[in-house]
């Protein structure tokens, strides 16, 4: 059984943010039971956790002699070793590998850097002139997105390990004002969150800042 590592104390205030809720997500959908290794962030940065995750952060996927970082990585990796996260046609495989790229290095990065923004630059004195600059960064990704997925369920066909990427990516700009002028991303978001996987994934990392066991 695989052992992820993540936040003994969630600093999302329990709204699924932090990353091992990807790997939650993708071994819910998988049906893949695992163990969770829960790190405080002193012991995030002590060698014993440097040697799984050289940057000291989580998650960390350990599984017999595999040790893994990078939440990508780690859903990729978990997405070839089961079904039903990756297509069986060789094209349409490729395409959702791409997708997970895409989520990963094209429409995250603009949000990080939006989302690190509001959170330490407020006080600054550039803040004001700077947002608008990063809202737009973070618009030009949104819009491309709602042009291709049109008015499709998911990114090509069936849900893959690119939507389950993408959605959890997203879901970073809940409460920002900037998805409601793509009513098809929201609903986009809607379905992955629908999934019955997700909502385990989601009751699990809840429970880490509750302190109270999921109850689905």
């Amino acid at each position: 059984m695989p052992t992820i590592s993540a936040f003994e104390r969630s600093p999302d205030r329990g709204r699924g943010l932090a990353r091992d809720m990807r790997v939650r997500w993708a071994l819910e959908e998988v049906g893949q039971p695992y163990d969770v290794r829960l790190l405080s962030f002193t012991e995030m940065k002590e060698p014993a956790h440097r040697r799984l995750h050289p940057f000291g952060q989580i998650p960390t996927y350990q599984d017999g002699d595999l040790m893994l970082f990078e939440s990508g990585a780690i859903v990729f990796h978990i997405a070839e070793r089961h079904p039903g996260l990756l297509p069986d046609d060789a094209n349409a495989r490729a395409r959702a590998i791409a997708w997970i790229f895409a989520a990963l290095s094209t429409v995250e990065p603009p949000i990080v850097e939006r989302g690190a923004a509001t959170l330490t630059e407020r006080d600054k004195t550039w803040y004001a002139t700077r947002l608008p600059i990063l809202d737009d960064r973070v618009r030009a990704r949104l819009g491309d997105l709602s042009i291709r997925l049109g008015d499709a369920d998911w990114l090509d066909g069936r849900f893959s390990a690119g939507d389950l990427l993408m959605v959890t990516v997203l879901r970073r700009l809940n409460g920002s004002g900037l998805l409601e002028d793509y009513p098809n991303l929201c609903a986009y978001i809607a379905r992955g969150e629908a999934r019955p996987a997700y909502k385990r994934a989601f009751a699990d990392q809840l429970a880490l800042f509750t302190g109270k066991p999921p109850t689905g």
